[in-house]
């Protein structure tokens, strides 16, 4: 926590409970101090000035003050509300899909990270103007992985460590990576994974967004990877995600 009593700092409104009558118990993901807590006082009054800026997903800029327990909003003022994605339950599924993610691999106190606040806005923005989010929120989850320390390992078989051939391989969320047919046929707990969704995911893992962007899945490969990878943070999480059957919901 900052040693000084009032500071700003750039935000995300990762989710918001209600505190007491009318106050605000606000998470936020912030480029300064990482994921903190802060309480907005007041913010559920109709007369509120800082109520409007405090919505989950929105882009803020707070100033934040020290208070006794918990950091204090004195000053609100909204960067961007991503207003489609509340407007397009999809959108709101996948925008709450990468908070998720965000929350459930970070905690209070860790300290800034510039990188991580740039990939969630980043990917927020793409949602908001995407037809489709799948491209964005799968190149999300792969940086992501990056960035945490559970990058999995694509391009060799880490089981016999050799290179991967251009043919249908395993998947061991466990080992964190693919097993290749030889070293897979005698080993359990494992998940097939096509040569095609393998080339996507590779692709994302070490290619820019806007090269990324140019990728043109079919919907088989789109169904795969993302059952792949949903089953893969499961794994690292020991829970299932909440958001991903809300998505499947609305979509049906």
């Amino acid at each position: 926590m900052p040693e000084f009593r009032s500071f700003r700092a750039a935000s995300v409104v990762m989710r918001h409970s209600d505190w007491g009558e009318a106050d605000r118990l606000l998470t936020l993901y912030t480029r300064e101090q990482g994921k903190v807590r802060a309480l907005a006082k007041g913010a559920r009054k109709i007369t509120s000035r800082k109520g409007g800026h405090l919505e989950p997903f929105t882009r803020v800029t707070l100033q934040l003050a020290k208070g006794r327990d918990l950091l204090l909003v004195t000053q609100a003022e909204t960067v961007n509300a991503y207003l489609p994605l509340r407007d397009d339950l999809v959108k709101t599924g996948y925008a709450s899909y990468v908070i998720e993610l965000l929350d459930r691999f970070t905690h209070e106190e860790e300290g800034g990270n510039p990188t991580l606040f740039k990939l969630l806005t980043d990917t927020l923005s793409r949602i908001q103007k995407d037809e489709d989010a799948w491209l964005s929120v799968r190149y999300y989850e792969m940086r992501l992985l990056d960035f945490i320390g559970f990058r999995p390992q694509l391009f060799e078989c880490l089981n016999c460590g050799r290179e991967i051939l251009p043919e249908d391989q395993f998947f061991s969320y466990t080992a964190g990576g693919v097993i290749c047919p030889r070293c897979g046929a005698s080993l359990p707990n494992l998940d097939r994974i096509s040569i095609e969704s393998l080339k996507y995911l590779r692709h994302f893992q070490r290619s820019s967004y806007a090269d990324a962007s140019r990728a043109r899945p079919g919907s088989e490969v789109q169904k795969e990877t993302e059952t792949l990878m949903q089953g893969y943070f499961t794994h690292l999480l020991e829970r299932e995600l909440n958001t991903p059957g809300f998505i499947k919901r609305v979509k049906s």
